[in-house]
């Protein structure tokens, strides 16, 4: 028999999906809903570059150095090397 597929994240707090102590769902969808966020790969090291940042900070991200284009075999291949690099922007 196969194992149980995880909880959707949306189900978070509902039934028994994980809970995240201190932390409400709808307050995390209140926060998602204000972020944005870029995935590529950088051009010199080839590492993921993850940029994160609120809504407000897009017009900067046109101003940080491009990202080449990463397919999910790139994602998985950087996490499972430890080659992930997360960027805030401001």
């Amino acid at each position: 028999m196969s194992d149980p597929l995880p909880p959707h994240p949306s189900d978070a707090g509902h039934g028994d999906g994980p809970e995240l102590p201190g932390i409400l769902p709808q307050e995390l969808e209140a926060l998602g809903g204000q972020l944005v966020w870029r995935i590529g790969k950088d051009e010199v090291s080839d590492d993921v570059i993850v940029r994160l940042g609120y809504a407000s900070a897009t017009p900067r991200f046109a101003h940080l150095p491009r990202l080449r284009s990463a397919n999910d075999a790139d994602l998985l291949l950087a996490v499972n090397e430890g080659r992930v690099v997360i960027e805030w922007v401001d």
